[in-house]
């Protein structure tokens, strides 16, 4: 095991687990920059909200992984509620192990795209290398649709989380957190999506740990909280960030083409993503809870 680096960062375990016991759902949020991590962590303390920041591959790749540790990390130590950094879609062995290294305490390995058995190989050994870290390991059962990172997933191909494996897997691999697959997708609905209730209420009475929505941008807040009150406890967030900034940052230049201070363009495309983060923390009824 290499040298891990004292950390501000806060293990998800106990975060996730309060929120599980006390009907509520971590959010958790992918960042992309030191704007999108200014963004969530300072609304969140200002709503005395637990936050998850998540990094897929692609964003440590373009930000620097060291980059985008330290970031986070200043911006854990100037926090009066927890922050987590939550490594999104993981599945190299050695991209894990480097962030183990550097101070990250949640890891989700996404072996969803391999045959159940081989799945329940890769899940273990992440939790093997992971728990001495004192990190905690989120797997996904079941592939969503959609498009996450450079990942993307057909409808077609997209099935739901079959719930006995759900509680096979889980006492298999001694995972943490639990992605379920029960009809929501990555990216943006082209319609509202039909949640399979029953399914989700299933797996919870065959397993007993937390759950994990994915693909909650575009989701019905009534569905969210449904999805809540049967063991969601961590909630994803992506789309429905990236969307607002964007377009506040692209009406501000053509609105004033002469500008050059990143200082001043960046301005309002924070605003517009700091109110989407306001409406997810309500929605997952984390604020005040620190």
């Amino acid at each position: 095991m290499g040298i891990v680096k004292e950390s501000a960062l806060v293990n998800t375990k106990e975060m996730i687990q309060h929120a599980y016991d006390n009907g509520y759902a971590v959010p958790a949020f992918n960042i992309h920059n030191l704007e999108t991590v200014q963004v969530v962590v300072d609304k969140a303390n200002e709503l005395g909200s637990p936050v998850i920041l998540a990094g897929t591959p692609g964003t440590f790749k373009y930000a620097g992984r060291d980059y985008m540790q330290a970031i986070v990390e200043i911006a854990a130590k100037r926090s009066n509620t927890p922050v987590a950094l939550h490594l999104d879609h993981h599945e190299s062995f050695e991209d894990i192990k480097e962030s183990l290294e550097l101070g990250a305490k949640s890891v989700m390995i996404d072996g969803s795209f391999f045959p159940f058995e081989e799945n329940v190989q890769i899940a273990s050994q992440v939790v093997e290398m992971a728990h001495p870290y004192g990190a905690t390991v989120e797997a996904e059962l079941g592939k969503l649709g959609g498009q996450e990172d450079d990942l993307i997933v057909d409808e077609k191909d997209s099935f739901y989380t079959n719930p006995a494996q759900a509680r096979e897997f889980v006492e298999r691999t001694n995972i943490d957190t639990l992605a379920v697959a029960i009809g929501t997708a990555h990216g943006t609905y082209a319609h509202e999506p039909k949640l399979d209730f029953e399914r989700l209420e299933e797996i919870r009475r065959n397993v007993d740990i937390p759950l994990v929505l994915h693909g909650a941008s575009g989701i019905p807040e009534k569905d969210v909280r449904r999805c809540i009150e049967q063991g969601c406890a961590k909630v994803n967030i992506a789309t429905e960030l990236k969307g607002p900034f964007s377009s506040e940052l692209r009406s501000f230049l053509t609105e004033n083409p002469d500008a050059n201070d990143p200082r001043k363009y960046m301005a309002p495309a924070k605003e517009a993503m700091s109110s989407v983060v306001e409406e997810k923390i309500r929605m997952c009824m984390s604020d005040n809870r620190y």
